[in-house]
């Protein structure tokens, strides 16, 4: 599809996701541009992109990085890596790297961030994705991967087959990425959103670790029924889950290492604007829609929500 030629790839949010993922694509060389801002751009444009992994530790320096979209120019691919909650607010600014064959995946948590990229740029350009790595940013510059198999996994929204899902799948798997072609990237996306959601919401309300929120039957009651909430709304939604998939969760999430803590859980324990509307909010907001009963959820959202505004200045 590119006639051989090195891949354009823009990260637009070069955090934990964008940072690791654009770091391989780099360190695999292709012509990568992270767009970034504040502290962690500055590092990177004066240090290079440090990443610290249990895969190896790497350094690409030097990067070419950025705080302005419009002057990256027309990309192959663009990967979406900032925060749930921005998406909308951050997408049209995409528009001057899209040329006619320029792909767009997103990487977020949640099943929104599709829908908000084609509202601002149409649906051509996009493609589903979502993403498994545990990672954070622990300095400016430096990304640190702790664990998870680093995973990209990506499909047409509408579940057909395309050369350009192809292409990204070639050039993570070429950059030692692993990556997964879902037949059906919806409900992909969702049963992403059915482990992380409850878990970020409710460890975010009871400030304690994965191993304590499944090992204490109380919250444990509490964890399965949220899950249970979010698949039932997205079967109202029209998206198809496995019978079992709150059972395989539970199961997956009873496998992660002790002291384990969602993004979104970290991020309202240090008082930072969080994922919940994004997560939480949204299970609630699209339960509404199709009179579904989220009442678990609905808890979570309404008890964090002042948090919430408090972390973003709004109160």
């Amino acid at each position: 599809m590119l006639g051989g030629r090195t891949a354009r790839v823009a990260v637009f949010g070069a955090g934990a996701v964008g940072g690791y993922f654009g770091g391989r694509l780099a360190q695999a060389g292709q012509n990568v541009t992270f767009i970034a801002r504040g502290a962690h751009l500055d590092a990177i444009q004066r240090h290079g992109l440090q990443v610290v992994s249990v895969k190896g530790d790497f350094v690409v320096n030097p990067a070419t990085a950025t705080d302005d979209a419009s002057s990256v120019g027309v990309v192959d691919v663009v990967l979406v890596a900032v925060k749930a909650g921005t998406v909308s607010a951050v997408a049209p600014s995409l528009k001057p790297m899209l040329g006619t064959h320029t792909v767009v995946v997103p990487l977020q948590n949640g099943v929104e961030a599709p829908s908000h990229l084609m509202a601002a740029l149409g649906s051509e350009p996009v493609i589903g994705g979502l993403c498994r790595i545990a990672a954070s940013v622990t300095s400016p510059g430096r990304i640190t991967h702790t664990g998870i198999e680093p995973t990209v996994i990506v499909g047409e929204l509408d579940g057909s087959t395309s050369d350009r899902v192809g292409l990204v799948r070639d050039l993570l798997t070429e950059a030692g990425v692993a990556v997964e072609v879902a037949d059906d990237i919806q409900a992909a996306l969702w049963e992403k959103f059915l482990l992380i959601a409850p878990w970020g919401g409710l460890g975010g309300l009871t400030r304690v670790t994965l191993d304590v929120l499944c090992g204490t039957p109380e919250t444990r009651r509490l964890l399965t029924q949220a899950m249970r909430e979010v698949a039932a709304v997205a079967t109202s939604h029209g998206v198809t889950l496995a019978p079992d998939i709150v059972e395989r969760t539970m199961r997956f999430l009873a496998q992660v290492p002790a002291g384990g803590t969602a993004s979104m859980q970290r991020d309202i324990m240090e008082r930072r604007p969080s994922e919940l509307e994004a997560q939480i909010g949204a299970i609630v907001r699209l339960g509404r829609e199709k009179r579904v009963d989220t009442s678990i959820n609905t808890f979570v959202y309404e008890s964090l929500l002042a948090g919430e505004r408090i972390a973003r200045g709004e109160a």
